[in-house]
């Protein structure tokens, strides 16, 4: 460079100091490389010091158009494309480089020797070039703009015109001689790079995102304003402050080796990475900020990787934004599964537990919920209710933690277990106040934050929920407060209903069962076992009371009259009108009604109970319309049999009941065909009756629907599996082979041939209650019954006082003598009096002594009160009075007037006949 002499610029189209720079760059290392003498190179355009730059491998590998590169990666070299040549003394090319044949389009074998004034200049201006070149031999530079045309390798159609700002240098050969040398940069190439420059200025530094360029060494090379400014406060607001630092000046560890890692991916693999989030904390600020990141890789103008670029945007504002409609959602969702799950079982604990399966895991880790012990049993306020105080049972607990302890302050409190907090703790406090409070977290504890919420329902506070969260979740918000207030108060509103429910459930079944038969009923000729199990509550339908109702009823003359029914519908309702129709029964009962006649009054009875003015105005809001509207409409099956065990005969009226099943001795089960006619309330239809002889032994079960209906099966398939609960053979035992064991109705224990029918139909029955009532018959014996024939004569009084104490003699009643015959004599001469056709007289023997008088008249023996004066009138008074019993009912040819007396056992004395006559004065 120090044969340079000093320049002197004269340019056509000056340019500006950067591409100077630039072409004076490249005029030096072209100047090097070309100092070794004039003339055509033999290796293509090449100095020696080229040629030994190349031999001795100094250089970088060769590309694509066979050059070698020193220089840094993002050379400049790599955007202008600088070409060079040279000129010797004689004003031709001499040398000609590579880039001249890529910019000029010819090839050094034509270029060498080539005038370039005359190759190159427009010809109006060759005479001025000449005088320039002259003037550049002579030993002074020139640089200017000159357009230029090359005469193309096709011909003049393949001419190539362009515009080249030119740096021409002299020079001296070896020889001494003066020569030049030429740089030539094509002026589109460098205005492209100004206009890519400037464009890239403003874009860098422009840019509302942290926009970073990377080196090769994960270094800072240049970071615009908005990076400077945001992490400004440790390393200063400059983007020059920033030139040179790592990732591990701005992020923690391992927030650092992971970004790292991935900025060496990038660089290695040129694969993009598009919204990258990444984790840190600004310069002196504990605050946890949230960027998203993209990276891609840069290359230089020849394709060479340089670096990476990091555009950077702050999303902390919308990660929370995310983050409060994520839990928006969340909370909706909770709130809507709440809405679905909670409060499908009318039961307390059931409900506690679906409350937790809604919040365990998707809202807490741990929960618990205690309600209170009076309010369970079934006190409206419970002592201590106001001032928190008061017993709670702990009855749920959830945990998504394995082997996490039961949460709240002092000593772990298990399922079902009674507890109560201390009154100046934050779960009484709660409850006091019926509002949330945060229970402070015990230090080397699982749990760091816990909601105590009270389940409040129609301004009552029932119990209290607790929601915690284990280290490592996060704390409890606002948010999650006001949540949980929420889900604890759908939850007690259930809990409360559930509580109501218990409550006049368990009422309703304290009223049902006090209308059923106390005890074992009792029945002359008859072995009795009944049973009555409520129905059992499901998941889709809760348990509710029936109407379901049986009753064995005494009737003169050692009958029972036994009744099964079933009023359609649940709860107290149902309950209520079983009892009403069960006392009517009863009523009628006595009356010594047939079974048809009863069935006929309970249908008219059944009919007025859902209106208010009883049957009369039942009728009439069936016949209007809009009346009938307002009347409920009570409807229920029954089936009403009596049975005389003189006689052994059973008499059957059916109103839409399932029909009665017998099991005769030795035979198979089979139900009895007795016409079902229409339930109760329905009205307008006659019943029939059937009787049946039933033989000793014989077992006749009647039951109520649940027994044998289920939503699982239909109706025949569970009659038919109680008919074979009852035909199969019983169990053998050791002695008896099992072809000769008895059948399940004749032989076992009745209470036995219940529990095996339902353990049998166990699977048959579930959600309806269930009535069964079996009776084995047990006959009276004949020597038991007393039965004579008298005619219609003064003389048949006496005659029945005859009979009357030699039968009573040979049962060995003797203290019954006197009192009976009196008796006897007073319905005799009644029967005398009063009635018609021939009298009989009938003793019976049972656990009690009863005389019937039959007679063929339909008049009625009516009780009267007789004057002191008068001399009669006082028979039925005085029957009244040494009877237990006495009454008289109608028969198919005439009535039967009848009295009872007790045996006598030693505790229960006899009335006197005289003192009871006295009285009667």
């Amino acid at each position: 460079m120090s044969e340079i002499p000093a320049k002197a610029t004269e340019s056509e189209d000056p340019s500006d100091g950067a591409r100077r720079s630039a072409a004076g760059d490249a005029a030096a290392h072209t100047t090097r490389a070309t100092t070794g003498g004039p003339g055509p190179s033999s290796s293509g355009g090449l100095s020696s010091r080229d040629r030994a730059t190349r031999d001795t491998g100094l250089g970088d590998e060769p590309t694509a158009d066979a050059m070698w590169q020193s220089s840094p990666p993002g050379s400049i070299y790599d955007y202008i494309k600088v070409a060079s040549f040279s000129i010797g003394p004689d004003g031709l090319v001499d040398q000609w480089s590579l880039r001249a044949e890529q910019l000029f389009g010819i090839p050094a074998r034509r270029a060498l020797g080539m005038d370039p004034i005359k190759a190159f200049v427009d010809p109006d201006l060759r005479e001025h070039g000449q005088r320039k070149m002259a003037e550049i031999l002579d030993g002074r530079e020139w640089t200017g703009v000159v357009p230029f045309r090359t005469p193309g390798t096709a011909g003049e159609g393949d001419e190539k015109e362009g515009l080249a700002e030119v740096y021409v240098m002299p020079t001296r050969t070896e020889e001494g001689e003066k020569a030049a040398v030429c740089i030539v940069v094509d002026v589109r190439t460098l205005r492209s790079i100004e206009t890519d420059l400037a464009a890239s200025q403003s874009i860098f530094g422009q840019s509302p995102f942290g926009f970073l360029l990377i080196d090769p060494d994960l270094r800072i090379r240049r970071a615009n304003q908005q990076f400077a400014q945001t992490f400004g406060g440790a390393y200063g607001s400059s983007p020059e402050d920033h030139r040179g630092r790592g990732v591990h000046d701005y992020l923690r560890s391992p927030e650092a080796e992971r970004v790292a890692a991935t900025l060496r991916r990038v660089l290695e693999t040129g694969d993009s990475i598009t919204d990258m989030h990444v984790t840190g904390f600004l310069p002196g600020s504990e605050e946890r900020r949230h960027w998203s990141v993209n990276l891609y890789r840069v290359h230089s103008g020849s394709g060479r990787p340089i670096g990476i670029a990091w555009l950077g945007i702050d999303i902390t504002s919308r990660r929370a934004a995310a983050r409060e409609a994520a839990a928006a959602r969340r909370n909706l969702a909770l709130l809507n599964e709440a809405g679905a799950r909670i409060g499908n079982s009318l039961d307390l604990e059931t409900t506690a537990r679906e409350l937790l399966d809604v919040v365990v895991p998707g809202f807490c880790d741990l929960a618990t919920v205690d309600l209170y012990q009076g309010l369970l049993a079934g006190d409206e306020t419970p002592p201590g209710l106001v001032d928190g105080s008061a017993e709670l049972r702990r009855v749920a607990f959830a945990s998504a933690v394995s082997d996490a302890p039961f949460i709240g302050s002092g000593p772990p409190v298990a399922v079902g277990a009674v507890h109560h907090y201390p009154f100046n703790s934050p779960c009484a406090d709660a409850m006091r106040t019926a509002r949330p409070q945060l229970v402070p977290a015990e230090e080397g504890g699982l749990v760091q934050s816990t909601l105590a919420v009270p389940m409040v329902a129609h301004d009552t506070v029932v119990g209290l929920a607790q929601f915690a969260r284990t280290k490592g979740s996060e704390p409890f918000g606002d948010r999650d407060r006001d949540l949980a207030v929420e889900l604890a108060a759908r939850a007690a509103v259930c809990i409360d209903n559930a509580r109501l429910y218990r409550r006049e459930h368990e009422r309703a079944l304290i009223l049902q069962r006090s209308l059923l038969p106390p005890g074992d009923p009792v029945a002359a000729g008859l072995d009795i076992a009944c049973r009555y199990l409520p129905g059992n509550s499901s998941s889709d339908r809760p348990s509710e009371v029936g109407g379901d109702w049986f009753d064995v009823i005494e009737l003169p003359g050692h009958r029972t009259a036994l009744v099964v029914g079933d009023v359609m519908g649940r709860g107290l309702r149902a309950a209520v009108a079983m009892g009403e129709l069960r006392s009517a029964v009863r009523t009628l009962a006595l009356l010594d009604l047939e079974p048809a006649e009863v069935l006929s009054a309970l249908d008219e009875i059944a009919r007025g109970l859902g209106a208010p003015g009883g049957v009369q105005q039942a009728t009439r809001a069936a016949r209007r319309p809009r009346e009938a509207d307002l009347s409920e409409v009570y409807l229920a099956t029954c089936v009403y049999a009596v049975y005389d065990s003189v006689t052994r005969r059973c008499t059957f009226a059916n109103a839409g009941h399932l029909p009665p099943v017998l099991v005769e001795p030795g035979e198979d089960a089979l139900m009895l065909d007795v016409p079902p006619g229409m339930p109760l309330g329905v009205g307008g239809e006659p019943f029939e009756e059937v009787e049946v002889e039933l033989p000793e032994g014989a077992l006749l079960a009647l039951y109520t629907d649940g027994l044998v209906e289920s939503r699982d099966h239909p109706l025949d398939e569970g009659l038919q599996a109680f008919v074979g609960a009852l035909t199969d053979p019983a169990h053998p035992s050791p002695d008896q082979p099992s072809a000769t064991a008895p059948r399940v109705g004749t032989h076992r224990n009745l209470e036995d041939v219940c529990d095996h029918v339902l353990a049998t139909l166990d699977t048959h029955h579930g959600e309806d209650d269930i009535a069964l009532l079996m009776a084995r018959v047990q006959g009276l014996p004949a020597d038991s019954v007393g039965d004579w024939t008298l005619p219609r004569e003064p003389r048949s009084v006496g005659r029945a006082r005859e009979y009357a104490r030699g039968q009573l003699l040979s049962w060995d009643l003797e203290p019954l003598v006197d009192t009976t015959e009196l008796l006897v004599s007073e319905l005799v001469t009644n029967a005398l009096r009063y009635g018609e056709g021939e009298i009989r007289l009938r003793l019976l023997l049972n656990r009690t002594l009863v005389c019937e008088v039959w007679d063929s008249g339909l008049v009625q023996p009516r009780r009267r009160r007789a004057r002191d004066t008068d001399e009669g009138g006082r028979g039925l008074q005085l029957v009244g009075l040494l009877s237990a019993a006495w009454g008289s009912r109608r028969t198919p040819r005439g009535k039967t007037v009848w009295f009872e007396l007790p045996l006598p056992d030693g505790e229960t004395g006899l009335t006197d006949p005289a003192e009871a006559l006295l009285s009667l004065f």
